[in-house]
């Protein structure tokens, strides 16, 4: 069926230009206020820089913000010492990467926290701007590589998830109806979509009410009004639109402006060329999945397509 996949570089390019690219954010930690806005100073450009002038008002910040790229903390600081500091964080942001700034010889303090890996790297004062810049960049991406890597794992455990539940729901559901609405979920879950409607197919046709389930959020059921279901069912392709500019909605009846959506996926699934079902995932935030992702969608898409036959087959 490698002939049923569209140009898949293609749709995950249109669905990675809704991801709008943004700086990293950075806290820069320092009770002395001229150490702050120099350091601000420094890394305004490619940073999106957070500030705070203790451990505790850091903590706030990043209680508020969430998760940041870099951190740069003085060590002596008064209430608690920068490398105490950043081990509080560690729990909550095990990717983050940690710098210290010290003007002292804090020795003891600062092995134990590179050693226990809370701490990247350690600057001494006065330092040298240029050396700080290497220093964070090369903290930039490791902090990207963590962030991958993390991503990567995560997405394969829940790829794997995916697939047993397509494989329970095989095993366990007494008829085709039943299949729908956990494959629906599961799917919707997996892809972090705002809407997802799985619907079958018979005669080229959606079948009205009988097995359509919306499993995520409120997404009202307008499959049958959108050409590119048609075009789906036609095609027996991939079909994608995303809300960039001078890309109007495929239709004209208005749930797609009224819903918000910024990007819209069908997927047919197809069993020895027939279209038993189509697969709506939609997204009201940006969506971006890459090739290696639209391809798994369509194997999965497939192995849904065996789950249907075989239940329709024994019912």
């Amino acid at each position: 069926m490698d002939n049923a996949i569209p140009e898949l570089d293609s749709i995950s390019r249109q669905l990675m230009s809704l991801e709008r690219p943004k700086k990293p954010k950075m806290l820069v930690v320092d009770d002395e206020p001229d150490n702050l806005d120099l350091l601000y100073r420094t890394f305004r450009r490619d940073f999106n820089v957070l500030r705070a002038e203790s451990g505790i008002h850091a903590l706030e910040v990043l209680a508020t913000e969430g998760e940041v790229a870099v951190i740069i903390s003085d060590q002596r600081m008064p209430e608690m010492k920068g490398t105490e500091f950043l081990s509080r964080t560690v729990p909550k942001f095990p990717d983050t990467v940690r710098i210290i700034l010290t003007g002292f010889t804090d020795v003891e303090d600062l092995v134990e926290a590179i050693n226990s890996g809370q701490v990247y790297k350690y600057i001494t004062k006065p330092w040298d701007p240029n050396e700080l810049k290497a220093v964070v960049q090369r903290a930039a991406d490791t902090y990207e590589l963590l962030k991958q890597r993390t991503e990567e794992l995560h997405r394969a455990q829940a790829q794997t998830a995916l697939l047993a539940t397509i494989v329970q729901v095989a095993q366990e559901s007494p008829n085709v109806e039943a299949t729908l609405e956990p494959i629906a979920s599961a799917f919707g879950n997996n892809f972090s979509a705002d809407g997802c409607i799985l619907q079958q197919v018979e005669g080229n046709q959606l079948v009205a009410a009988k097995g359509t389930y919306n499993a995520v959020g409120d997404t009202e059921n307008w499959l049958e009004k959108d050409p590119l279901v048609e075009d789906a069912i036609a095609s027996g392709k991939l079909q994608v639109w995303v809300n960039t500019p001078g890309n109007p909605p495929p239709t004209d009846i208005g749930q797609y402006q009224s819903s918000g959506l910024q990007a819209h996926l069908i997927i047919p699934v197809i069993y020895r060329g027939n279209v038993l079902a189509v697969l709506s995932l939609q997204w009201k935030r940006p969506c971006k999945l890459r090739e290696d992702e639209l391809k798994f969608i369509h194997l999965s898409a497939q192995q849904v397509a065996l789950v249907l036959t075989m239940t329709r087959t024994h019912q």
